[in-house]
């Protein structure tokens, strides 16, 4: 058995298998399928301790007060818990997992995904205007990472893995796993590959499953049979992506502005002052507590008032823009989702009472309105138009839809020259994440694609014998040692060649040969491609040792990677 995983392992070190990868899929699917419902019940169990019905959602119930109190008070004491935990563990979120995507690999710490998981529930449960999905895909991510780091597989396995969490913990969330596939290849992995795709769509299709089977096959919404009475709505489509373009430029600067407190805060006085926020503004709209969700349904219904969608509107752009900005550890994606909710229903129902030979349906808005501020703060406008056709389960309101959100999406990219809300706050933390091709190919790319294996262990020094041995059978490269202390490469042939044209006849010190000496690094067999140039750039090396475990359970040299055969991999394949 212990054999046959070992098998199965080497085969993830190329990205082409596809069986291997098909697997990691299913596993994937499922294991974020069940921390995301873990997640919404905590979230439910938790409300429930101040009476807060409807799986944590119903805060309109509570009296007037406690409209305040509930999200002040818990901010509060989330916050006070927050400077007790250590400030690389704070980091939570989509932000999180695209930063550690680049800097560790998809290598995701258990500590952070605690704190999402209690922290984010603790959030939501007392009222933080926030939302469930990027949580849920923080928690989707992190399961499958840490399951791939206890099986020691190979770290471009490990962004497939994250890629799967992802796209699982969309698809399980809005029942939507076509969507689910595209945020992941689209806002988390940031490339588009055949043998990238068909892992995660196992993944999205698995989770959907899971979810059904636990009780959670109901959309979030659900219309169908719906669709545009003629081309002259498209005007007033545009005008709906023009609007939710403005709208999520708003949540950006808002959110951006409200970052910059933190550097002068401490935690603790964050999220105070974005509790205490939401709770004033919660006194005159009690609806912006929360994620939503029984907003969104009550708009859809058209049951919610133009006056009481307006306020809902700049009241969620606000409260949701200091509190992501904030640093609390909720999500962003569902509070955009009921904004564009809202100006749709508010567009839809205006041009419904004006022009009704020109408008049709108010829920076909709202849920344009929907998809074209969540193209606009993700910079996902595929994702959104896959969510459309999900949602609605109708194809004939796809060009309209597009139309909105190419609109929604020039007008905060172009007009306000923002890019997606995840993007602009890895670059307030200085923590960028490269998207261009040749390093999303050092990536995916396991380092044994380009390792030489032909290398020999050489103490520092050697007798005539030994010597006499590398005379004419020497290896490629030559690792020079002293005890346990590996100090540099020799090429086999340069040392070869030196030992044919000279005698050696007492002992002889590598170290005073006048030949070409390769500084080296040192790096686990699970390293790409793009971890080992890293090593190699960190320390100022030009080759990279690559070590596994041997049979009796000690480091093995089991190759050695340059920057030259690297490049020339690279230029092979871009």
């Amino acid at each position: 058995m212990r054999q046959q995983f070992r098998n199965y392992r080497d085969y993830l070190y190329s990205y082409e298998h596809v069986f291997p990868y098909a697997v990691l899929g299913v596993v994937g699917g499922v294991g974020s399928a069940a921390l995301v419902l873990v997640f919404d019940a905590a979230i439910g169990w938790m409300a429930m301790l101040w009476n807060v019905g409807e799986r944590g959602e119903n805060f309109e119930a509570l009296p007037r007060w406690m409209h305040f109190a509930l999200p002040a008070a818990g901010a509060a004491m989330l916050g006070l818990v927050f400077t007790f935990i250590r400030k690389e563990h704070r980091d939570t979120g989509v932000v999180h997992v695209l930063s550690r995507m680049d800097t560790h690999y998809g290598a995701l710490p258990w500590q952070n995904a605690l704190v999402q998981l209690l922290g984010g529930a603790f959030a939501l449960a007392t009222g933080q205007s926030g939302g469930r999905e990027g949580p849920g895909v923080h928690l989707g991510a992190a399961a499958n990472s840490l399951l791939g780091q206890a099986l020691h597989l190979p770290n471009n396995s490990l962004r497939v893995l994250v890629a799967c969490g992802a796209a699982g913990s969309i698809s399980v969330a809005f029942n939507t796993p076509l969507a689910g596939v595209i945020f992941a290849m689209e806002v988390v992995v940031a490339e588009y590959t055949v043998m990238g795709f068909l892992p995660v769509i196992i993944a999205a299709v698995s989770a959907m499953l899971v979810g059904q089977a636990l009780g959670r096959s109901d959309h979030l919404i659900s219309v169908s049979g719906m669709e545009f009475s003629s081309l002259s709505e498209v005007p007033f489509v545009l005008l709906v992506g023009l609007c939710a373009g403005v709208l999520v430029a708003l949540f950006t600067r808002v959110s951006r502005y409200s970052a910059r407190l933190q550097a002068r805060l401490g935690v603790g006085w964050r999220f105070c002052l974005a509790g205490i926020f939401t709770g004033l503004l919660a006194l005159w709209v009690p609806e912006v507590l929360g994620v939503g969700t029984d907003s969104l349904r009550l708009i859809m219904l058209g049951e919610m008032g133009i006056a009481t969608l307006a306020m809902l509107m700049f009241a969620k752009v606000l409260a949701t823009g200091v509190t992501t900005g904030l640093g609390m550890p909720v999500g962003l994606i569902g509070p955009n989702m009921l904004i564009g909710a809202c100006l749709g229903g508010l567009l839809g129902g205006w041009g419904i009472s004006l022009m009704p030979q020109v408008t049709t349906d108010l829920t076909l808005y709202v849920i344009i309105g929907m998809a074209a501020a969540m193209a606009a703060v993700l910079n996902a406008p595929l994702a959104a138009i896959l969510a459309v056709v999900e949602l609605t389960d109708n194809v004939h309101v796809v060009m309209q839809a597009m139309v909105a959100i190419v609109a929604a999406n020039l007008t905060n990219t172009e007009l306000f020259k923002h890019a997606s809300a995840h993007q602009i706050v890895l670059r307030q933390l200085r923590r960028r994440v490269p998207e261009d091709p040749l390093n999303q190919l050092l990536h995916r790319t396991h380092v044994t694609r380009t390792m030489d294996t032909n290398v020999r262990r050489l103490p520092v020094t050697l007798d005539p014998s030994a010597a006499e041995s590398l005379r004419h059978h020497s290896a490629h490269w030559c690792l020079v040692q002293r005890n346990d202390d590996s100090l540099y490469l020799l090429h086999g042939s340069d040392l070869s060649n030196w030992l044919q044209e000279n005698v050696v006849e007492t002992e002889l010190d590598l170290t005073d040969l006048p030949l070409r000496r390769w500084s080296i690094t040192r790096i686990p067999v699970q390293a790409s491609l793009r971890q080992a140039m890293d090593a190699m750039r960190e320390h100022t090396a030009e080759a990279a040792c690559v070590y596994g475990k041997g049979n009796d359970g000690h480091p093995a040299l089991l190759g050695v990677v340059t920057r030259e055969t690297i490049e020339k991999f690279t230029l092979s394949r871009l």
